[in-house]
């Protein structure tokens, strides 16, 4: 069956936006409220990603970076965002647009994203089974992006370190905190 509709990408759009809508506050307010801190997780050879020579050697595919308390100059427009961030005591301006995201954390409230890779020009097939674990190569027929579901209120966290490294395997289904991650097809109809 063909999904003229193609929900895999308006889904994704839909919640890049939440992404752009959290980031677009925390820009005009020019600080983080509560204890709200974000992970955020992308692809570093993604077009329109700006960062220095060095950062890009130290990390060629994928890059975490948190923003909690030392972050500064964030601007967010409609297709990404700019930061000033420290790495080993150096300051660097990131540009990072939103389709280059492939996660989005904020462990405050053990609320995520995860987004995988979409291609336009094909056409989605029916999923053959909706318990698939996630697939972290290209594909043109993604599951929609993951939601981390609200888990009992966390304990106040430790200051993170001001960048980390994401694995380059595959995720897992739950992370390490204990929330569940659900996936959007587990609402579908069979």
């Amino acid at each position: 069956m063909t999904d003229h509709f193609r929900y895999d990408l308006l889904t994704q759009q839909a919640l890049r936006g939440v992404v752009r809508n959290v980031l677009s506050e925390v820009a005009k307010k020019k600080s983080l409220p509560g204890d709200h801190h974000f992970y955020i997780s992308f692809d570093t050879r993604a077009e329109g990603v700006r960062m220095s020579e060095r950062l890009r050697v130290q990390y060629p595919e994928q890059m975490t970076i948190i923003l909690q308390h030392q972050f500064w100059d964030l601007i967010v427009n409609e297709r990404g965002f700019e930061v000033g961030l420290s790495f080993g005591g150096i300051p660097e301006k990131l540009a990072i647009p939103f389709e280059a995201i492939n996660g989005f954390f904020d462990p405050s409230v053990q609320f995520g994203l995860q987004f995988e890779e979409v291609t336009e020009g094909q056409d989605q097939q029916a999923p053959a089974n909706v318990q698939d674990k996630p697939v972290r190569k290209k594909r043109s027929t993604p599951p929609p992006p993951a939601v981390v579901a609200p888990a009992a209120p966390p304990a106040p966290s430790p200051a993170p370190p001001p960048v980390a490294a994401a694995p380059a395997g595959p995720k897992p289904d739950k992370p390490a905190s204990g929330a569940e991650v659900v996936r959007l097809d587990r609402f579908r109809k069979k």
